[in-house]
């Protein structure tokens, strides 16, 4: 026997070192072909036989297991017996050989018992545990799992504690108990960075983040993001998979800023990578990042590439945050009937997800073996498993008053499933008419918000088109008809010969006044009634703000000298971009309010400046100021107005305008001013056309 043994492993010898390019394998071979004792030939087999299975080589490593097992059988040597079969059993588990490899593991664990050899019972329970979980018996799979990691704590065998640690975590986070499966997760890390193996760590880093996000708990999400992110060993392809996932965190903090910076980098590495499943990620977070910055022409098109791309990948998740954001979108640009498909495309798929998370969770839950079969948990920590004792069935059948017994508790049991099943259906079809009239009411319930949300919206613009109306009538029939009747009784005293030459030159000034008075005043009104129509629609150019200054100075000299105001031309030859003629309105109705509350003495001044690349242009007074409380009702969009140091009325509406006009032009517009000591009005303007998203 001793022979042939020899001419077989001497043969597999010199065909595995033809093939093999492992030194450590080609040396065991070769020592174990020129061995002659026995018993050392069982350990350098043994020795083999583990470096072929860690190589790999499954098969050849198969072929040294029998004739090893042969040989340690005949020598009755049980701790190389139960070696044997352990690594026969891992073998037949890595060939995908359940039965096999179940009963091996079995076996091995008796004999290791018998050698009272606790490390290898549990390096025995920790394979079998991830055996019976990789087949869906995870009951079991966690009960021997967790045999194994009590013993192994002792140890330092961190390799299988690192595979028992992930195996209990993986399985945890399977069953959707997250708080064990995070524990359990970071045990395993630390053994990991024991072993200083950077693979298993970066693969527990995004399980962990993953599982903090699916709590809420985003804060310790971005932190295990980061920390990876200072790792030197994280690969290409890690931060491919990992910028989305981080940028999609801080978007839930609304960090705009760190979500569009990690967002862009994974967009631009997946793109290169046509890593389609990060890459569908990145486009449903950007999308979502531009509807909150109002970017929704960019948005639209990221979310059509990211449904077409969810629906080819078929990745529901990623595809019922489409619909939420389509809803969204449409929702934002009053497009309420599409919002209401984009609700319902949601609902029913979510519903369908729900279905088959039950379905799965059913065949979890009858998968587990049952408890009567199984030694307790108890047993297994004591390792006492009892064996079942099997009682032989005695013969009765012969006597036909049993099997007439027999035969009715058959058809007993047969007429109480019959009963039960019929109920189990009842409520079964039951429960899915609820669940089916509770889908359509909550879709009715969402179409009527829509709906509600249309009307509201159409109720509010009918309320500022009323509003809009009521102040002009109110305008045209006080102030308005003030000015003109002014002006038709002066022309009507004139005409009758009732003013002599020297009285008509006196009132010439107070008539010009007046003529000055309406035209402004229905200059400020068709202009502000466009705007709150909003069909405005800007021009910008480029223009000589200097230029502006002095065709306005100019209109306003006559009535600056008439009221004794002194005016101070600090303007500068500097251009901004905006619509002239919309500025033109802004400067004529700044220099007539300067005018308006300024008296005989005061100075106007006008000047100009550069400030971070943009046009800042004021128009400075020495007059009577604004309180505290009246400046809090500037620029709003009620009227707002206060006698002149002349008696000088106004509408209210010209800073309204000037806000409108400027803001259409991406300028601002703001005061300072000390009541009794002037005001100044300041208008920032872009100098370049501005970037668009």
């Amino acid at each position: 026997m001793r022979i042939k043994f020899l001419i077989f492993l001497c043969l597999i010898t010199f065909i595995g070192f033809a093939q093999s390019k492992e030194d450590d394998i080609d040396t065991l071979a070769i020592e174990l072909a020129f061995q002659e004792q026995d018993s050392l030939k069982v350990e350098t087999s043994l020795k083999l036989i583990k470096s072929l299975y860690d190589n790999g080589s499954y098969d050849r490593a198969l072929q040294y297991v029998i004739e090893s097992e042969k040989l340690s059988n005949a020598l009755n040597y049980k701790d190389a017996q139960a070696k044997i079969t352990y690594y026969k059993s891992l073998i037949y588990d890595k060939k995908g050989d359940y039965i096999n490899a179940i009963s091996g593991f079995s076996k091995s664990k008796d004999l290791f018992k018998a050698l009272n050899d606790t490390i290898n019972i549990a390096k025995v329970n920790n394979s079998i545990g991830l055996l019976e979980v990789k087949k869906g018996n995870y009951k079991k799979g966690l009960q021997h799992t967790l045999v194994a990691v009590k013993h192994l704590e002792n140890t330092t065998l961190y390799g299988e504690l690192n595979s028992a640690y992930t195996n209990l975590a993986n399985t945890y986070n399977y069953l959707s108990e997250t708080d064990k499966a995070i524990s359990y997760y970071t045990k395993a890390l630390d053994v990991q960075k024991l072993l200083n193996n950077t693979t298993d760590e970066v693969t527990t880093n995004f399980k962990l983040a993953e599982l903090y996000a699916l709590k809420k708990e985003y804060r310790k999400a971005i932190e295990v993001y980061e920390n990876m992110l200072n790792s030197d060993s994280l690969s290409r392809e890690d931060r491919a998979h990992l910028y989305p996932k981080l940028g999609g965190e801080y978007l839930k903090f609304n960090d705009f800023e760190n979500a569009s910076k990690y967002l862009i980098k994974g967009y631009n590495l997946n793109i290169k990578a046509k890593n389609q499943e990060d890459f569908l990620i990145v486009l449903n977070h950007l999308s979502e990042l531009n509807i909150n910055k109002k970017r929704l022409v960019i948005a639209e098109k990221q979310l059509q590439k990211s449904g077409a791309l969810a629906k080819r990948l078929n990745n529901n998740k990623e595809l019922l945050r489409h619909y939420m954001l389509m809803k969204n979108l449409d929702s934002i640009k009053k497009r309420f009937d599409r919002a209401y498909i984009w609700q319902q495309k949601y609902y029913e798929l979510n519903t369908a997800i729900l279905k088959q998370q039950n379905k799965l969770s059913t065949q979890i839950a009858t998968s587990t073996i049952n408890d009567n079969s199984l030694s307790s948990f108890d047993s297994l920590l004591n390792e006492a498993e009892p064996k079942p004792v099997v009682k032989p069935i005695e013969n009765n059948y012969t006597n036909n008053d049993n099997y007439d017994k027999l035969k009715l508790l058959f058809y007993g049991v047969l007429a109480a499933l019959a009963v039960v099943s019929t109920f189990l259906i009842f409520m079964y079809l039951k429960r899915n008419n609820s669940l089916k009239y509770t889908q359509e009411l909550e879709e009715k319930n969402v179409k009527i918000e829509l709906q509600n949300q249309a009307f509201l919206e159409q109720t509010k613009h009918l309320e500022s088109v009323n509003n809009v109306k009521d102040k002009l009538f109110s305008i045209v029939s006080h102030d308005l008809k003030d000015s003109l009747s002014s002006i038709t009784g002066f022309i009507e005293l004139l005409r009758d010969g009732s003013l002599s030459r020297e009285e008509f030159e006196n009132l010439i000034p107070e008539l010009s006044e007046n003529a000055s008075n309406a035209s402004l005043l229905l200059f400020n009104l068709l202009n502000w009634s466009k705007s709150q129509m909003q069909s405005l629609e800007p021009k910008p150019t480029l223009f000589d703000v200097q230029e502006v200054f002095e065709e306005k100075v100019n209109i306003i000299e006559n009535r600056l000298e008439s009221k004794g105001i002194n005016i101070t031309d600090h303007s500068l030859r500097d251009f901004a971009y905006a619509d002239r003629s919309m500025i033109e309105i802004v400067v004529q109705n700044l220099l007539a309010n300067a005018l308006k509350f300024s008296k005989k003495g005061d100075t106007i001044t006008v000047s100009n400046h550069i400030s971070n690349g943009t046009c800042i242009i004021s128009v400075a007074d020495t007059g009577v100021g604004i309180s505290k409380e009246n400046m809090e009702k500037l620029f709003k969009n009620n009227s707002f107005t206060t006698i002149g140091t002349n008696n000088e009325k106004g509408t209210g509406l010209g800073l309204s305008i000037c806000k409108e006009l400027v803001e259409l032009n991406n300028g601002k517009i703001w005061v300072e001013s000390t009541l009794g000591v002037g005001s100044t009005f300041y208008v920032q303007l872009p100098k370049t056309r501005p970037t668009k998203d």
